[in-house]
């Protein structure tokens, strides 16, 4: 099993390369270089969670139609090479976009929306094969092997970045986004031989079919599934909705060069990796719900500490801030992708894993539009963009505390008894998995 879960971790390694430069190195120079709007930065970035829904019917049609035998694999490929293709004409889009709008405007839709496409894709298969092979006694430690190593590989992917690109110029960017999304090629490719075994079509061809609606009235129709859905939204706007911003302010507040601007997603990785090590010990003593609130608590504390460095001008909080925001995220990823597998049936592990990743890109598509929009809308109110900045990774804190007051209230057991309490849908799944 140690094999499949560092394949599974080459996947989600490969996927995580290829959105290091598009959300760290590319949305600063896209802000502060080329003076673009920060809501329209915002819109690009986020665009491809617009075909989050996407991943409930992957999900769901990867479970019941397998491609040669395949369930999973086909759908993971597919994806990654999107991915790759998005990420090395994203900067392309960038620079045209300041120099002919309406040409870089289409461009920059292609590639965004490859890319956004292709992580759908993958993203929903890697996460569900990474379920079944595990089972649920090895979850947990499946868990902390991929994102141990997907963190390792945004700190490598965020050094590398800063390397290629010292000194700054446009070529040394596109040479960077071309290394970076071939080595990602690379490991994905490596992660698929001979991880997923093959089934009987035959078999495949006698199993349950439903449609859409079917389809999200089994994920809604479970209170305690609905609130986790909506818990995972309200958290994930605040944690992954500073992506575009924290290198902008970087170089805002500070002036940060963006060489430097770059390594923040280094030290951010680092710290996260701290917490995902530390909270593999934590979870033998302490329930996922429990690791999950202190990761939320460190992280509204760095975002306080982040906005604080703004008003004050002081490095050091800010990276301070920085450093409990890596530690909040390492914990409450930990913990909530435990809590989030947990939260799945058998027969429908695409499909519910497919519901939690729509989550995702919805939480990702909020937070990146909301963040640059308050953003651009405030500092033409307020005539400073460093406050404006201050303002928004407040509303970052205050989410995070929203979404601990609706922790409270998710019970995994409450979940997995309407599970079982299933209606003619689940009976349907459940029967099929069982023959």
């Amino acid at each position: 099993m140690l094999r499949k879960r560092i394949q599974l971790g080459l996947i989600h390694v490969a996927v995580a390369m290829t959105l290091v430069p598009i959300n760290s190195t590319l949305n600063r120079v896209m802000i502060h270089e080329l003076a673009i709007s920060a809501t329209l930065v915002a819109v690009l970035a986020s665009l491809p969670y617009l075909f989050s829904p996407i991943q409930i019917l992957i999900g769901s049609f990867s479970d019941h139609h397998p491609v040669w035998g395949w369930r999973r694999t086909p759908y993971v490929l597919m994806g990654l090479v999107l991915c790759v293709f998005g990420v090395v004409l994203s900067p392309l889009a960038a620079y045209l976009l300041a120099q002919n709008f309406l040409a870089g405007l289409l461009l920059g839709l292609f590639a965004f929306g490859a890319w956004g496409m292709g992580f759908n894709f993958s993203t929903v298969s890697y996460l569900s094969l990474a379920s079944e092979l595990s089972g649920e006694q090895g979850r947990g430690k499946t868990i902390a092997t991929m994102w141990f190593m997907m963190i390792v590989s945004i700190i490598l992917t965020a050094i590398l970045i800063s390397r290629l690109v010292d000194p700054f110029t446009a070529q040394a960017l596109l040479r960077s986004f071309w290394v970076v999304g071939l080595a990602a090629l690379v490991l994905g490719m490596l992660g698929v031989i001979k991880l997923e075994p093959r089934i009987a079509t035959e078999k495949a061809e006698t199993e349950v079919r439903y449609s859409w609606r079917e389809t999200s009235k089994s994920v809604l129709e479970n209170p305690q599934a609905t609130l986790f859905f909506v818990y995972l939204i309200v958290l994930l706007i605040a944690l992954l909705g500073q992506d575009i911003l924290l290198e902008p302010f970087g170089g805002q507040a500070f002036q940060m060069p963006v060489q430097v601007t770059t390594r923040i997603t280094a030290i951010w990785g680092t710290f996260s990796l701290i917490a995902l090590l530390v909270a593999g010990a934590i979870e033998r003593r302490f329930s996922k719900r429990v690791v999950a609130v202190w990761g939320g608590w460190l992280a509204l504390v760095g975002f306080v500490l982040i906005a604080s460095s703004g008003v004050i001008v002081n490095e050091r909080i800010f990276y301070a801030g920085v450093v409990l925001l890596g530690l909040g995220t390492g914990l409450s990823t930990v913990a909530n992708l435990s809590l989030m597998l947990d939260m799945t049936t058998a027969g429908k592990v695409g499909l519910f894993i497919g519901a939690w990743g729509m989550a995702n890109a919805i939480s990702r598509l909020a937070g990146s539009v909301l963040g640059g929009a308050v953003r651009d809308t405030l500092t033409q109110l307020l005539s400073n963009p460093v406050h404006a900045y201050v303002i928004v990774f407040g509303l970052m804190a205050i989410l995070l505390f929203v979404s601990l007051l609706m922790l409270r209230r998710i019970d995994v057991s409450a979940f997995q008894e309407g599970a079982q309490g299933a209606g003619l849908v689940e009976r349907a799944a459940l029967a099929s998995e069982a023959s």
